[in-house]
């Protein structure tokens, strides 16, 4: 075979690659496990509830459901083995209600963790988010320390609200109302390593569409100012706190940020990993479970 033959050869190999992730990815975002419902404020929100021991409510990202963030990369599955696991699908997300109103969301996704806590008798859990439900995480760390037994931030961290910010998440709010999609949102997340595989962005834009409202992210995207933490809760913090993030993940800078600042708090950086990535190395769900078994219930007078 010529040198060619065998450069169209890879091409194909990785353009193949490409549209069975894409094909598998669609078929897991659209065949959903159904749990049960409760109303929070209004809005429905769907949660399922695996396993015994102590409980362990999983917060996704932004544009995922808890299948796609969770149960698809073995996590769901691995920690029900020892905990009870209680995994939302955020509103504006997933099988739960998707108002188009930004006063639905913000502080009101906060709450809706302490509602379903409320609605299942729960006094203390455990809190692991990743993404936007690390950035969740870490505002209930703060926000309602009484009620965490633990709180995980994953893929997130403290992130001021720079000019610079501000206008990424203007640009991508914009898309999405327009119609334009994801592939800004999705640019910004791969600008570590340089440029964005324009193909890879242009499948996971269309899958992104598939099972998304776009008006509703919209609005829960205006609602992010309502995640912010200051230096000085950062500093107060009484709540055991794990950050795992991808050594490459463009949002590790928040974690780096909280390193030495935050009271209660340590970080692991997983080799290699990225944003989409880290979730799915075993190192990922094996030093969560080791941080969940150093702070069960009973271990701080709880």
């Amino acid at each position: 075979m010529t040198s060619r033959g065998k450069r169209w050869l890879a091409v194909c190999l990785v353009l193949g690659t490409l549209i069975i992730a894409a094909v598998l990815l669609a078929f897991f975002a659209t065949r959903r496990v159904t749990g049960d419902y409760f109303d929070s404020n209004g809005v429905r929100i769907h949660y399922i509830v695996e396993g015994t021991g102590d409980p362990v409510i999983l917060v996704h990202g932004f544009a995922a459901n808890a299948d796609l963030n969770w149960r698809l990369p073995g996590v769901t599955k691995s920690l029900a083995k020892e905990f009870r696991v209680i995994a939302l699908d955020n509103r504006g997300h997933g099988l739960s209600d998707k108002p188009h109103d930004p006063k639905q969301y913000g502080a009101e996704m906060i709450e809706d963790v302490v509602r379903l806590m409320d609605h299942l008798g729960i006094e203390k859990a455990h809190v692991v988010g990743y993404s936007m439900g690390g950035f969740i995480t870490l505002r209930l760390a703060v926000a309602h320390p009484d009620r965490l037994l633990s709180a995980a931030p994953c893929a997130a961290g403290w992130r001021e609200p720079t000019v610079e910010n501000l206008m990424m998440v203007r640009g991508i709010v914009e898309a999405l109302e327009s119609g334009r999609g994801f592939k800004p949102l999705l640019s910004n997340i791969e600008r570590i390593g340089g440029r964005p595989n324009r193909l890879r962005l242009a499948i996971m834009d269309g899958v992104m569409r598939l099972m998304s409202d776009e008006k509703a992210l919209a609005a829960v995207m205006r609602g992010f100012v309502d995640f912010a933490v200051t230096k000085e809760q950062l500093e107060a913090n009484t709540v055991p706190v794990l950050s795992i993030v991808g050594e490459k993940d463009p949002l590790r800078d928040g974690v780096d940020a909280m390193v030495g600042v935050m009271a209660n708090h340590r970080a692991v950086y997983i080799g290699g990993g990225d944003h989409f990535t880290t979730i799915r190395n075993p190192q990922f769900v094996e030093t969560l479970k080791a941080f969940l078994r150093e702070h069960r219930a009973g271990t701080r007078g709880t």
